[in-house]
């Protein structure tokens, strides 16, 4: 990627911008992945809490976060404090693990998640538009790719970590997991120091009411908003693919690895897929990735042999590579300037938005129908998504 610097913007770095957004987001996932695991855990066998419980606080904190992420899209567009809103996304991770290391029962848990999620909310569209302002033009694909990387690359560490504690300290050091992963956060805070905001950013201009502007929208973006919220209401918690796994015979420390094997295949493939898509352009990643989505959904329905299941989670790293940074491009790229941040924040509004109701769906259909039920159901959802995007595009452009 050509590095965008020039004396008259102050030696702005486009490139060692998007760097350092990474390595925050890295070294916060690997935080992140570090107590995640273990909150299901602890809420049951220590707290006393009921899996419907877990189930409520997880969707309550969820639920919050994404009506976030418009509002702090809205704001990053409005003011441009753009490193100050996430800056305090992130800073909430460590009040979470402080809360953590406090509670005294199941509501100081959820007081935690609502702050952690809360930060989550606020962080990701302010955080995504300085990375596209950071992007060389005919970058953007690799640019968010960098960013996926090293983000996928913090969940490996993450993960891999709860899993070398659940192998050599049991399921019963919650605290100390706790208290250890508050230096990774930590860490990521200290990095805030070298990301500059791109000059010329911070300008005053009539504001006009939202839907005037929204009536401006490329019909893309409209379709998109659209195929966002479909298809993913078929893609439910990872927590299913984890109790498959489980289902095959996988212990737990077997089903975390698992996961770590999916996100380590993500990081390594992001940024390829992200050049690839600056190449042959965002439409035919997107089709592929909601394709593959749906072999590895359909696979999961289907398979449960033990040999096979590393090689599904492959292909499910291989499906977030396609698509995780590559839709983040697709938006920042076609959204009008004074609301990208806005739009940002709306699409990764709907995926949050929608991941409640298609969880909730999912658990009914494995109890009512099936194990196999929830993932045909997700894997016929991918395959309406892909025929959106790649036959609705079609009347818009003959390249995307």
């Amino acid at each position: 990627m050509k590095r965008i610097t020039d004396r008259r913007d102050g030696g702005f770095d486009g490139f060692r911008n998007i760097v350092f957004l990474g390595l925050i987001s890295c070294f916060a996932d690997i935080s992140a992945e570090m107590v995640y695991p273990f909150i299901p855990l602890y809420l049951t066998a220590v707290l006393g809490a009921t899996p419907a419980l877990v189930g409520i606080i997880e969707g309550i904190a969820e639920s919050l976060a994404s009506l976030l992420m418009i509002f702090s899209g809205y704001l990053s567009d409005r003011f441009r404090h753009k490193k100050a809103l996430a800056f305090a996304g992130y800073a909430a991770g460590v009040v979470y693990k402080i809360i953590l290391l406090l509670a005294p029962g199941w509501g100081g848990v959820l007081a935690g998640r609502v702050t952690d999620r809360f930060g989550k909310g606020i962080r990701t569209a302010p955080r995504d538009v300085m990375v596209a302002e950071s992007a060389e033009e005919g970058h953007m694909g690799k640019a968010f790719g960098i960013h996926k990387m090293l983000d996928m690359l913090g969940s490996s560490v993450g993960i891999f970590a709860a899993f070398v504690i659940v192998k050599q300290l049991g399921q019963s050091s919650y605290r100390t997991v706790f208290a250890v992963s508050m230096i990774p956060v930590l860490i990521a805070l200290f990095i805030f120091f070298f990301v500059k905001e791109k000059p010329g950013q911070a300008r005053k201009e009539e504001r006009v009411p939202f839907w005037q502007n929204a009536k401006k929208l490329d019909g893309r973006l409209k379709l998109y908003l659209a195929v966002t919220f479909i298809f993913t209401l078929g893609n439910s918690s990872n927590s299913f693919l984890l109790l498959r796994a489980q289902n095959a015979g996988f212990s737990s420390s077997g089903a975390i690895f698992l996961y770590f094997i999916y996100t380590a295949s993500a990081s390594i493939l992001a940024i390829p897929c992200g050049r690839l898509s600056d190449r042959i352009g965002r439409k035919k990643l997107l089709v592929g990735g909601y394709i593959a989505f749906s072999i590895v959904y359909f696979a999961f329905a289907f398979c449960t042999s033990k040999a096979v299941m590393p090689a599904i989670f492959v292909v499910y790293g291989i499906y977030t590579a396609m698509t995780a940074g590559v839709e983040r491009a697709f938006v920042a790229e076609i959204a009008p300037p004074e609301l990208k941040g806005t739009m940002l924040g709306l699409q990764a509004a709907l995926a949050g938005i929608a991941l409640l109701p298609a969880s909730v769906i999912a658990g009914l259909l494995w109890v009512k129908i099936n194990a196999a039920a929830p993932f045909v159901y997700g894997a016929v959802l991918s395959l309406t998504a892909a025929l959106m995007v790649g036959l609705g595009f079609t009347r818009y452009e003959k390249r995307l």
